[in-house]
């Protein structure tokens, strides 16, 4: 697919193309695209993790999103005179597993109506649930005319490639404000994250807790611990290939027990391993120095994203005090303004995380099927809005005037 695109025909046109892997992106141009101020001026980070070429090429490298799996890649490459200028990972899916924005319900209508949902192309991280920069962007780019190049060709590859829909998921606010300008249909939901208000400690974090949940939070961690139980974390050259073999088992039974089948493999863990693992934390829960329990992190400049978990004993709280405590006493260290524990979790609210936004963006070919979305979204948009509410209303932070006493 070539589709030239410019905004000024005094300038010289944008050609715009669909590529079949990172393998055909300089990791460098990439990544200069995906932390310019340009991806980057509606956050606060200026490093996401997961859209760094090392983490997605280790997808790929490793088999994990393929044809055979249901998300073949199919990035968009934006160019001027033969240079780069914007791109965003883009993926042929035959399926709707791993992206944790739900539209089989969608799918299932339009089968019924006689229509074919899938193919359709999905612009996201797979099996990543956070947000972060989804239209990579040049330094000295209009950030405007580069996410309308972005989204032309986007439908340009919906049509060639017969996709019923383009989704681009857990994108930033200032994108899914482009692309609802340029016509796609604005999705939101709802996460949980922990915000650091500049705490010395753990303990001054719990002490901004009402009484009931501080002493609550003090016991699940005493209990975690109560059986002999340790916990340490491993980051950078500390993390052996020993240490990716037993969070492997651990993220094995997880995956089997929720969906099935893991959608990472044991290859993509030593990719990652091996090209940044300065960006990583495993926090690993032993028992008699047998490790039993594990959860990685990523870690970007401002903020730490937990991703998997998993355990081989079961052990009361243990599972709160791995993948949420330890997070939150690593980013107090760091100095790290959050912690995103990804999806869904209503559990994580009584454990100091609080209700955000999540931002998304569709366009649909169909215009019976866009029309029945955009009636469902704009519903969905406010009982998502009651709910952030609603759990508002619900945080375990002391109230002004509360007693903070023991």
């Amino acid at each position: 697919m070539t589709t030239p695109a410019t905004a000024n025909a005094s300038e010289p046109v944008l050609q715009v193309r669909a590529v079949p892997g990172m393998a055909r992106f300089d990791a460098a141009e990439w990544d200069a695209l995906a932390t310019s101020p340009e991806t980057l001026a509606s956050g606060d980070e200026t490093f996401n993790p997961f859209t760094s070429h090392a983490f997605l090429s280790a997808l790929e490298e490793a088999g994990c999103v393929s044809r055979r799996t249901g998300w073949l890649p199919l990035h968009v490459r934006v160019e001027r005179e033969g240079r780069l200028v914007a791109a965003a990972p883009c993926y042929l899916k035959s399926h709707s597993q791993g992206e944790y924005v739900f539209d089989h319900g969608w799918a299932d209508a339009y089968e019924r109506a006689g229509g074919s949902y899938y193919p359709k192309l999905q612009v996201s991280v797979p099996f990543t649930p956070v947000t972060g920069p989804r239209f990579l962007i040049a330094p000295g780019e209009d950030p405007d005319a580069a996410a309308a190049a972005l989204v032309a060709g986007l439908r340009a590859l919906r049509s060639e490639t017969e996709a019923s829909s383009v989704h681009v998921t857990f994108m930033r606010a200032r994108e899914a404000e482009q692309a609802a300008a340029l016509g796609m249909l604005p999705r939101t939901d709802q996460q949980f994250h922990w915000v650091n208000e500049g705490y010395a400690g753990f303990d001054d974090f719990l002490g901004a807790l009402a009484s009931r949940k501080r002493k609550a939070i003090r016991r699940e961690r005493r209990e975690a611990l109560s059986e002999g139980i340790t916990v340490e974390h491993r980051t950078g050259a500390d993390i052996s290939e020993a240490d990716w073999d037993a969070f492997y088992a651990f993220y094995q039974d997880t995956g089997a027990r929720k969906w099935g089948r893991p959608y990472l493999n044991r290859t993509f863990f030593s990719l990652i391993g091996e090209r940044m693992a300065d960006r990583i934390l495993l926090v690993i829960a032993r028992n008699a120095g047998r490790p039993i329990a594990g959860a990685i992190n990523f870690i970007g400049d401002t903020a730490l994203y937990g991703r998997n978990w998993g355990c081989i004993e079961d052990h009361p709280f243990l599972h709160f005090e791995v993948c949420y405590y330890q997070a939150i006493d690593f980013a107090i260290a760091r100095g790290l303004k959050r912690v995103e524990a990804g999806a869904q979790g209503e559990h994580k609210l009584a454990r100091g995380y609080r209700p955000v936004p999540m931002h998304s963006a569709h366009d649909i070919a169909d215009p019976a099927l866009a029309r029945a979305v955009a009636d469902y979204l704009k519903r969905e948009r406010s009982h998502v809005r009651a709910a952030i509410a609603e759990y508002e209303a619900m945080s375990p932070f002391r109230r002004t005037c509360e007693d903070s006493s023991e």
